[in-house]
């Protein structure tokens, strides 16, 4: 195997530890590529090499897409998974950071314990990224470009070519005899990445032929001075967040310098497998910092809700429309709610000797929980508790025929109670991130 290609990649995984492979496989010409040369690797297959193809439904064709991508992995016999997304538009970045959110939301989702998923970007990829960032008004991080690695959901993001160029991925597909799938929004140079593709940086080439060689250097430069950053702001970070509720202290953040400020944020939402907003967002969350206790700012941009609650920053990924008469019967077994939480007993084995009925709020519900002289309206124990006002709707409500018998694991009755010691068990509302 003498081609660069194999050559790099062989190299490569000798550099990272022995966890198992995911390539993103679009089918497009440089996950191709990338694919193709790791199939021929023992060291790739003894890893559990497999491929994961997106399909955003947004191309008539994006059903023989996914086919394509089967048939390209069968044919190197490797498995190939196929998630088809649903991407949310009109929230005010337009369908690329849409569908790119849809994207990466979706492989930090399938990304197995300590796996490695590999994109194929690679330096013309990197000198376009870094060249986006500076017209956007970027710090270090951003001028850094894209890393080659980071923490995603379960695992790793690698980007394993970002010292291999276009030109070197299509040599290796021209001499393989590759079939590629040619997506026609790559030639749209309506939007912003494309145009810097086709339009300004072969121009730029042309005036100076270097260019990509001295944007890649500039590049770098911004990406040790952020890395020297993030030593500070690591340590902020720790001191910020609440591992218990993956929420970050408003005041502090706002308080740090805008060096510290912005990477802390991006890491942050980074690890909640959420996407940074722009310059114009951060100013807003930066705004609304100061809102007034009472109010519940929420910025948001395509895949993320960022609340300002509680004297501290919230994000999630946008609720879902959920039916007010939606209800399911429930013994114990573990009942995936609509928003995505879960509602389960704490001893799962265990089943109640008759089913109590599950609904959300829909007004006016009240409670005596047990060891309590009064009745309570739920609205008043949401807020004297401090639960989440977007938690609230969603919260798991427990009826034994016309009687509120416990409002998730949060307060139970008397009768409530009675019910559960017939099973030694309690329930338990794991709360959909």
């Amino acid at each position: 195997m003498s081609d660069p290609l194999s050559q790099h990649l062989l190299a490569a995984l000798a550099t990272t530890p022995a966890a198992p492979l995911c390539v993103a496989f679009s089918g497009g010409p440089d996950s191709s590529a990338l694919l193709h040369a790791l199939a021929r690797l023992p060291t790739a297959r003894a890893r559990g090499l497999r491929a994961l193809h997106i399909d955003h439904g947004l191309h008539p064709d994006s059903t023989l897409w996914a086919d394509h991508c089967r048939n390209f992995c069968a044919a190197l016999d490797l498995p190939c998974d196929v998630r088809r997304v649903q991407v949310e538009t009109g929230k005010g970045n337009g369908l690329e950071a849409a569908a790119r959110h849809a994207r990466y939301a979706a492989f930090a989702s399938e990304l197995r314990e300590g796996e490695y998923l590999l994109l194929g970007h690679h330096r013309d990829d990197q000198a376009e990224t870094v060249l986006l960032k500076l017209l956007r008004g970027a710090g270090p991080e951003g001028l850094g470009g894209m890393r080659a690695l980071r923490p995603l959901g379960h695992g790793q993001l690698w980007r394993p070519l970002l010292t291999l160029s276009r030109a070197q991925l299509r040599d290796y597909l021209k001499t393989h005899q590759l079939d590629c799938i040619d997506d026609p929004s790559n030639a749209d140079t309506k939007l912003a990445r494309n145009h810097l593709r086709h339009e300004i940086l072969p121009r730029l080439m042309q005036h100076w032929p270097h260019a990509v060689d001295s944007i890649l250097h500039s590049a770098a430069l911004s990406r040790a001075a952020a890395d020297t950053l993030q030593t500070q702001w690591l340590a902020e970070f720790e001191a910020l967040h609440d591992r218990a509720t993956d929420s970050l202290d408003a005041a502090g953040w706002r308080a740090l310098d805008p060096a510290l400020r912005e990477p802390l944020l991006d890491h942050w939402l980074h690890a909640l497998g959420l996407s940074a907003p722009t310059t114009a967002q951060r100013q807003q969350i930066e705004r609304q910092c100061g809102s007034r206790a009472g109010q519940l700012p929420c910025i948001r941009w395509p895949g993320v809700e960022l609340y300002i609650w509680n004297g501290r920053l919230w994000a999630l990924s946008p609720r879902l429309e959920i039916a007010a008469d939606w209800e399911a019967h429930w013994r114990g077994e573990p009942l995936t709610l609509p928003d995505g939480g879960v509602l389960a007993l704490t001893n799962t084995d265990k089943r109640l000797p008759e089913p109590l009925l599950v609904r959300l709020r829909r007004g006016g519900e009240h409670i005596k929980p047990a060891g309590d002289a009064h009745t309570r309206e739920l609205r008043d124990l949401f807020q004297k508790q401090r639960v989440p006002p977007w938690q609230r709707n969603v919260c798991p409500l427990l009826y034994a025929g016309d009687e509120l018998v416990a409002v998730a694991d949060r307060w139970i009755s008397a009768r409530g109670e009675a019910i559960f010691q017939t099973t030694g068990a309690r329930p338990h509302w794991e709360v959909a991130r």
